[in-house]
């Protein structure tokens, strides 16, 4: 018997704020994917792992974009990792300059319904506590896909929780142990 193909897709901004509340007190450069997803996958065959977030700008603040660079280079030391870089706009809201993440979760929507009709795995997990990839879900499912959601207790999706064939709530206490 074949073991079950698992494709991860992480909601890249999403999963860093949700880190950084978790353990405020915790370097964000330092949180350890191999062990998170070693958690999440368990002993499944791994396909590839698709992570979508965008470059801070470089000229708002050049130390947090080196930061941010490093971070993405070990990324991309991670076997069957992919990273899909998506685009930062500037928005004036109140007269206040701010930055909003564009794309990524359209690019992640695409993405997995995308590699479901490819037959590229069995099972997604979706790293996310964005209630906007329902839809995506559900196309996913009526071609007989598996789709769990990986959320954490102090924020985490109704929706998906209600749609996904599984949902992992992580704890605090897991969630540190993430860190080197």
């Amino acid at each position: 018997m074949l073991k079950e193909r698992i494709i991860v897709f992480i909601d890249g901004s999403n999963l860093y704020h949700l880190v950084k509340q978790s353990c405020p007190n915790e370097k964000q450069a330092n949180f350890n994917f191999q062990k998170f997803l070693k958690k999440i996958i368990g002993n499944r065959n791994l396909v590839r792992i698709y992570y979508y977030n965008c470059p801070l700008d470089i000229s708002k603040n050049f130390e947090a974009y080196k930061s941010q660079q490093r971070f993405f280079q070990k990324l991309r030391e991670i076997p069957n990792f992919k990273l899909v870089l998506c685009r930062m706009q500037k928005v004036k809201i109140n007269g206040k300059t701010t930055y909003q993440v564009k794309e990524d979760d359209i690019h992640l929507a695409v993405d997995m319904v995308k590699l479901a009709y490819n037959n590229a795995y069995d099972t997604a997990i979706l790293v996310s506590s964005d209630g906007d990839f329902v839809p995506a879900i559900n196309a996913v499912q009526e071609i007989g896909k598996k789709v769990e959601d990986v959320g954490f207790e102090h924020k985490f999706s109704f929706h998906l929780k209600q749609v996904c064939d599984r949902f992992t709530k992580l704890q605090k206490k897991e969630i540190e142990k993430f860190f080197d």
